[in-house]
């Protein structure tokens, strides 16, 4: 990854670049996306073991537009750069949604996703960028990660669709749909229109996912160039199979007659009595009750699907 290597393919006319190798060098992965005029840094560090004890997934994502992106320095009283306005927030939660689903059930390594807007256009938005320069960025980590994932946005102006139209062409857009998705299925639409039909939407959808295809698979050939090796994770560690069984076969009849429970308030009563008379047959310590919870949980999302 030491060597600079950049992968480009054309989306509406211009370059839409991937680069790593120059940057950000200490990160585990980093990545610049460059699209027409505007320009997004997609950094991505992890913990390389988790906390002990820690039952969820830390992931942090942040993406930030820094005023200088847009020429400006901040003068006046303030000059320093502010907190995250909505705009960020939200672009933090777009970037979050698809790549969340892609990390292994069981990992609960710290890791942190930054994207920062080094160059901004005022034509190209960055944050579909961002969305492709974090998922370029975990692929590069050798953190284990099921992406790559490709997004793009699509609009509708005379009846034809365009992939990341420009601010001025937004405005025009009959429809406006952020789509991300890897080479196999889409993970997120978010998605506005001007009461477009049905099938305008979901042939906006299909298109789309056509160019997150795209991406996806330059995504996957600069991985090849400059990816580190892959961590090991085994996702059995530290789970207990005995336990496990043991919850399964004292929950399951029970759990099939508690969600059967028409209420909703009652049935979620009648699960944690069943909880409770498992945990009370088991008769463990309460340092296992953790683990008997987690369990449970999964015993009873599987008797809800069943």
């Amino acid at each position: 990854m030491n060597q600079p290597h950049t992968v480009s393919l054309d989306i509406s006319g211009h370059p839409f670049s991937l680069e790593t190798g120059k940057v950000a060098k200490q990160a585990d992965g980093a990545v610049v996306v460059r699209f027409g005029g505007t320009m997004v840094l997609a950094t991505c560090v992890a913990a390389k073991t988790a906390r002990e004890g820690q039952d969820f997934f830390p992931l942090t994502v942040e993406y930030r537009e820094r005023a200088y992106a847009g020429g400006r320095i901040p003068g006046g009283y303030f000059k320093r750069e502010g907190a995250p306005v909505k705009k960020e927030t939200l672009t933090s939660r777009l970037i979050d949604r698809p790549i969340r689903p892609l990390f292994p059930e069981g990992f609960a390594n710290e890791v942190q996703v930054i994207c920062l807007v080094v160059s901004g256009d005022q034509e190209n938005d960055p944050d579909v960028l961002a969305i492709n320069g974090a998922s370029a960025a975990l692929c590069l980590s050798g953190i284990p990660f099921e992406g790559p994932v490709g997004a793009v946005r699509v609009g509708q102006i005379d009846g034809q669709f365009v992939v990341n139209p420009t601010t001025e062409q937004r405005t025009a857009s009959t429809l406006e749909v952020v789509i991300a998705g890897t080479e196999d299925a889409v993970l997120m639409v978010e998605a506005g229109a001007k009461e477009v039909p049905e099938e305008a939407m979901l042939e906006a959808i299909a298109f789309g996912h056509e160019h997150c295809k795209r991406l996806a698979k330059i995504q996957k050939e600069l991985a090849a160039r400059a990816a580190k090796p892959r961590w090991p994770f085994d996702p059995n560690t530290g789970k207990d199979t005995v336990l496990e069984a043991r919850v399964r076969e004292l929950a399951q009849a029970k759990l099939a007659e508690a969600l059967a429970t028409p209420d909703k308030h009652a049935r979620a009563q009648a699960v944690h009595h069943v909880f409770d008379e498992v945990w009370a047959a088991l008769g463990m310590d309460e340092s296992k009750k953790g683990q008997a919870r987690a369990a449970f949980e999964a015993a009873e999302s599987a008797e809800l699907r069943r």
